[in-house]
């Protein structure tokens, strides 16, 4: 059994300590009023015994919770008074330093939750210490100075989320959607040096290596660019190469043939090329930014962004490069080729690469290929973007955050502007919290729902004023040299907060699980469908309120909890005991997403889900989880026409692992340690050492390696398979339709 410590530490429970504080205060009172041995035993026993029976790790406070009242029910009544006076005299010296601890036990390694809380961050080295050292400091001014109390209390009781308060001391926003080609074609300043406009495809990959890291040092969330971009310096290059190849040519006396010149400028390019997209994976993936982690950073492939033709095909090859490069993978530091966490890609299926035939196909099948290897890229469908984007096809803003459509927003020639533009940051509402306070009331959760909504649009309204009133001197590269404006230097950011150029997120969580409780079913059956769908018009009908009343971009969004699931199920099962299908858990339901343990086929999870992502214009992805595909493309493919045809966003989730003892390549598995905490075991040689083994798993729409906290864990090894090995079959052979009926998984 497992205690989390007040510092975040989680050691051994110690029936002792009990006993030995409960004697302490015993000693504080007049024999007459004393509890015996017998009574204290008692007490500790029932205390022991309902731990046990627990399902997840108890924190300190509820102990001694369990004390106070265990003494009281011996009829106590001195002794319990001693104790709490005791409690609350300790209580005060905490809090006169709210700090220290945390920050030594960071120092140490012993904070099992932020070891955890980020599965891209390695909690040993200095600088990513030095940034959790920061935050503990942050944290401590915003719950004592920056927020209302209402909130603070709300956050610590998992009600609400209020994201990345470890940054909210300082103005910094959530993510960003680079507008790259204004910093390449219109020059930018990294570092108060002048970036003039690249004068070769390898060039303007090097400089934007720099941006990225350069605009993950001054926000904290992630961001994305697109290749697009990047299509244009092709040709630069070409007429550069082709003028050398003539002068060199020339000079040696050699022929200068056209189709020979061709060749060789082909050859030359396309080795620049490869040169170019090696910079941007490796870079991107050795650079270590000021918070201790690779930039999160998204790259777009959508070859409908430029114009057919030439820059068209230049860009089909630069995807074609970026692809191969990432289904090698990256050697480790032992050698061994493995999957990286980033870039992480998106690719856009459209009708020139979504049929076989079609002028884009062979691209299409090279990412299917890709997708089974290294998880990526993930996929994103024109069509039905489109249909849902009033005719616009773009990236997210990160892993998921999506830009909301504005008319109003505009580039110089009227269309709708998208690179650019940012999200002021996230407040997430625990739904499964909602329907467990209302205990099954309907007409009580309809009211519960509107008190903690409004409660999220005030928590929202700190996140935005807090960034009012900033001077874009804070962050240069974002606001004065075109990642996201070109601001003067000393002007405020403010007109960019309001009018739809940035967005600020409404979260959500545990929609099946509210489900559940309301009605006993999940939200997959036609009764829960149509109250998730409700609740969901709910959110967005409180977004399009607060945005009219106040002209600032409230959207939908469903959440990518990674530490916050683990919170939020641990602040439940506190509050609300243990509810069969609802907090039995160690983590709860990412979104609107089928519970991870429900048996249900790839292509109704992906129809099914699409509704509820249309309900999340904020930013959502899907995922299904698959088995090993390298050896069946045919299916990855009718997966991929599957999400063309019927969503907006997803992905495949296969397994990419690796073990440095036995050389095991495969599926690690999570499995429960003699203390019952789930670890991480080769199957094949039995090793569980983290140290020796390679474990990708997508936990919040980007890969992580970092391995997970306890709840994240627990998910993770409850995940079924939506694609069964019969279904595969059936797929590939023939036997049925790409948007099939249910299989047993």
């Amino acid at each position: 059994m497992k205690v989390i410590k007040r510092n975040g530490e989680e050691v051994a429970f110690d029936l002792s300590k009990i006993i030995n504080a409960i004697r302490a205060a015993n000693k504080e009172v007049e024999a007459i009023h004393q509890l015996n041995d017998a009574q204290i035993e008692a007490i500790a026993d029932v205390i022991y015994r309902k731990i046990e029976n627990m399902t997840h790790v108890i924190h300190v406070e509820d102990i001694q919770d369990m004390v106070e009242t265990g003494i009281m029910e011996m009829r106590g009544y001195e002794v319990a008074q001693k104790y709490v006076r005791y409690r609350y005299k300790r209580e005060l010296t905490r809090k006169s330093n709210t700090t220290d601890n945390g920050i030594l036990s960071l120092i140490d390694n012993l904070n099992e939750e932020v070891n955890q809380e980020n599965s891209n961050k390695n909690p040993v080295i200095n600088s990513t210490q030095r940034d959790y050292m920061a935050g503990e400091v942050s944290k401590d001014l915003t719950r004592r100075m920056l927020l209302p109390p209402d909130i603070v209390q709300a956050h610590e009781a998992g009600i609400i989320h209020f994201h990345d308060s470890d940054y909210f001391a300082q103005k910094e926003h959530n993510c960003d959607l680079i507008n790259l080609e204004d910093m390449l074609q219109n020059g930018t300043v990294i570092s108060e040096t002048l970036i003039e406009k690249p004068h070769s495809f390898f060039t303007a990959c090097n400089v934007t290596t720099q941006i990225v890291a350069q605009v993950a040092s001054n926000q904290y969330g992630g961001q994305t660019f697109t290749l697009a971009h990047l299509a244009p310096f092709v040709d630069v290059s070409r007429q550069k190469i082709r003028k050398e190849v003539i002068e060199e040519r020339t000079e040696a006396g050699d022929s200068l043939d056209e189709s020979v010149v061709e060749k060789v400028v082909a050859h030359r390019l396309r080795s620049e090329i490869k040169s170019g997209i090696q910079t941007i994976q490796y870079q991107l993936i050795t650079l270590m930014t000021c918070n201790g982690q690779a930039p999160f950073v998204t790259v777009f492939m959508y070859l409908d962004e430029v114009p057919e033709g030439r820059t068209r095909d230049d860009l089909a090859m630069i995807i074609e490069e970026f692809l191969i490069q990432r289904m090698q993978g990256v050697k480790n530091e032992k050698g061994i080729w493995i999957t990286p966490a980033f870039p992480k890609l998106i690719y856009v299926l459209d009708e020139d690469n979504i049929t076989e035939g079609s002028k884009y196909w062979d691209l299409t099948v090279l990412a299917a290929k890709c997708t089974a290897k290294r998880m990526v890229p993930d996929y994103i469908s024109a069509k039905v973007m489109r249909e849902l984007k009033k005719g616009d096809v773009y990236p997210c803003m990160g892993c998921r955050s999506f830009p909301t459509v504005e008319d109003g927003v505009c580039n110089p020639d009227g269309s709708r502007k998208y690179y650019g533009r940012f999200n002021q940051g996230v407040v997430t509402i625990n739904l499964v919290d909602v329907a467990c306070s209302s205990q099954g009331d309907m007409d009580r959760f309809w009211t519960i729902l509107e008190e903690r909504l409004e409660l999220c649009h005030r928590a929202l309204r700190c996140r935005h004023e807090r960034l009012l009133g900033t001077k874009s001197d804070v962050a240069p590269i974002l606001w004065q040299h075109g990642a996201l404006a070109r601001l003067k230097k000393g002007e405020k950011i403010d007109k960019l907060l309001y009018d739809g150029y940035s967005t600020i997120s409404l979260g959500y969580a545990g929609l099946c699980e509210m489900c559940v409780r309301m009605l006993g079913t999940t939200h997959t059956t036609p009764e829960g469908r149509s109250f998730s769908l409700q609740v969901m018009q709910k959110l967005n009908d409180k977004c399009a309120e607060w945005k009219a009343a106040e002209h600032i971009s409230y959207s939908v969004y469903g959440t990518p909890m990674e530490s916050t699931t683990y919170k939020f199920a641990k602040c439940l099962q506190k509050r609300f005991g243990i509810i069969k299908g609802v907090t039995d858990k160690n983590y709860i339901t990412n979104s609107y997403h089928v519970h991870v343990t429900e048996h249900i086929d790839a292509f109704d999870k992906l129809k099914f889900e699409a509704d509820f992502q249309k309900l999340s214009p904020g930013g959502a992805i899907s995922y299904v989880e698959v088995p090993n595909m390298q050896d069946n493309i045919e299916a990855v493919l009718s997966v991929m026409k599957c999400i063309y045809d019927n969503i907006v966003y997803a992905e495949l989730n296969t397994k990419s692992d690796y073990c440095e003892v036995c050389g095991y390549d495969g599926e690690i598995q999570v499995v429960s340690d003699d203390d019952g905490k789930l670890v991480w075991e080769c199957p094949n040689c039995g090793n569980r050492d983290q140290n020796q083994m390679f474990v990708a798993r997508r936990t919040c729409g980007y890969i992580g390696t970092q391995f997970w906290n306890q709840g994240r864990t627990q998910e993770i090894k409850e995940r079924v398979l939506h694609l069964s090995n019969h279904k595969l079959e059936e797929v590939t052979s023939g036997e049925e339709a790409p948007a099939g009926a249910t299989a047993a998984v």
